[in-house]
């Protein structure tokens, strides 16, 4: 899209993983952990169809996916078992900090809107609070009773929009996300979507962005009709 084509939006949506801590990576560390005894491989191409994906969603995946002898509660305590390794040493991404403050200092309304179950949400942000408290509030799909698909469905942008203070329609909603899967999630909940995918995601899964940046950094707020940072 060109500049002018971009619609002006009063609230923001913000994805997690990926987006705003560097988590894909431990993720993919600790798939391939568990499939190394098999001789297989958790690849790209496997993350870009899984990412967003609800826990049972990619449980089901793997297990059908690499053929494993495994029952979904074994994969799935297994995984837990990394993720409590893991976790704890999330980073935060480029420009996720500084983005985030400066719309919450300019009032802008901000939620986020995380694949996550509660649990895990825990695990990665604990050591981040400061930052995580700055949203409006938080949908955290993997355990929310109202989240009931998993994306691509777009469930968890529109609970989230109608999860603020003031109820925007959701084309006033711009969401920031790093996976094909919640971008489609974003576009099919009628909001705009601003891509920051991860550099060895081949270009084709960036295609139904509104927006395509290669960080956070790069993000002009003006371009949606946002304060310009200062």
């Amino acid at each position: 899209m060109t500049d002018q084509q971009f619609k002006n939006v009063t609230h923001c949506i913000f994805d997690m993983d990926g987006l705003l801590i560097d988590t894909e990576q431990l993720y993919t560390e600790n798939f391939n952990r568990i499939l190394s005894p098999y001789e297989k491989v958790f690849t790209w191409e496997h993350k870009s169809k899984t990412m967003g994906f609800h826990q049972h969603q990619l449980i089901s995946y793997m297990i059908e996916t690499f053929k494993l002898p495994m029952q979904p509660q074994e994969l799935s305590e297994a995984l837990q078992q990394g993720y409590n390794e893991l976790f704890p040493h999330t980073k935060l991404l480029p420009g996720a900090e500084r983005l985030l403050r400066h719309l919450k200092k300019h009032n802008v309304p901000i939620a986020l809107a995380t694949s996550s179950s509660a649990e895990s949400f825990a695990l990665k942000t604990g050591h981040l609070k400061e930052v995580f408290d700055l949203f409006e509030h938080k949908v955290l799909g993997g355990s929310d009773p109202d989240v009931k698909h998993g994306k691509p469905s777009p469930d968890i942008f529109i609970v989230a929009a109608k999860r603020f203070s003031d109820v925007p329609d959701p084309s006033k909603c711009l969401v920031f996300e790093d996976a094909p899967n919640g971008v489609q999630a974003a576009i099919d909940a009628g909001c705009q979507a601003v891509m920051v995918p991860d550099e060895a995601l081949p270009e084709k899964y960036t295609e139904k962005a509104t927006l395509v940046l290669k960080s956070l950094m790069e993000f002009k707020p003006e371009l949606f009709g946002l304060p310009k940072f200062d």
